[in-house]
């Protein structure tokens, strides 16, 4: 959101930081059992001084559902994009959204569990971008089928295998601990390869393919939160 006219340089940084003690407080008391009063008492400011900077509760569930939504949407159409194998896109997409979970374990929190929450256009619009992702992640999943790199699944079975796979991560990941995104997204995409039929040479082909892009494009992270300063992809 825009930051607007008339407020100081400070206002953006002290509305982030809100946002984010918000996604705190929802992830460990829930939204409906979070009071403004309880984020106003968090943040050091009074129920009217808070409403400068947000203007609602539900305002402020639909910005904390974007922190999440709009960076890995974009990332993960990028590499959906990109001129690359399936079977390597899918894994540069599997740590792209391992990568934001890492880093937003409370927003991930209140996105599973609080989206419904969200009313009229603002649910329709989530809905929508969930809806998109899942439909990027089933592309590349038909892809690999079509080129031979998995055996032939129901596409929607195995998106919600790919989805159900990472998406529960938020539950028991700990940041800092002995496993980053970059392992657990190896791990996991070994057993999704190997589960869908990839040819068993495919397997250590794929791992030398990320290696690879991370060493040739540092200008185009896997980080969702990070720009790219380009959407080709070197031959």
């Amino acid at each position: 959101m825009p930051r607007p006219p008339g407020h100081g340089p400070g206002f953006e940084a002290r509305r982030q930081k809100i946002i984010d003690t918000a996604a705190e407080l929802f992830a460990r008391q829930g939204y409906a059992g979070t009071s403004v009063n309880d984020l106003g008492r968090a943040v050091g400011l009074a129920k009217g001084a808070l409403y400068y900077y947000i203007d609602s509760k539900e305002n402020l569930l639909i910005e904390i559902q974007s922190r999440v939504m709009a960076p890995l949407l974009s990332r993960a159409r990028q590499i959906a994009d990109l001129d690359a194998d399936p079977l390597l896109r899918l894994r540069l997409l599997s740590e792209s959204l391992l990568t934001i979970i890492f880093r937003r374990l409370d927003h991930i929190w209140v996105y599973e569990h609080d989206y419904r929450s969200l009313t009229g256009d603002h649910l329709r619009t989530l809905l929508g971008q969930r809806a998109e992702f899942e439909q990027l992640v089933r592309g590349l999943l038909t892809e690999a089928m079509k080129r031979g790199g998995f055996r032939a699944v129901d596409p929607h079975v195995a998106t919600l295998q790919f989805l159900n796979l990472h998406n529960h991560t938020y539950q028991w990941v700990k940041p800092g601990g002995r496993w980053d995104a970059a392992y657990l997204s190896r791990e996991f995409c070994d057993t999704l390869l190997r589960g869908f039929g990839a040819p068993e040479a495919a397997l250590p082909a794929v791992e030398e393919g990320v290696e690879a892009f991370k060493r040739d494009r540092p200008d185009l992270p896997l980080d969702p939160e990070a720009a790219w300063q380009s959407a080709a992809l070197a031959s």
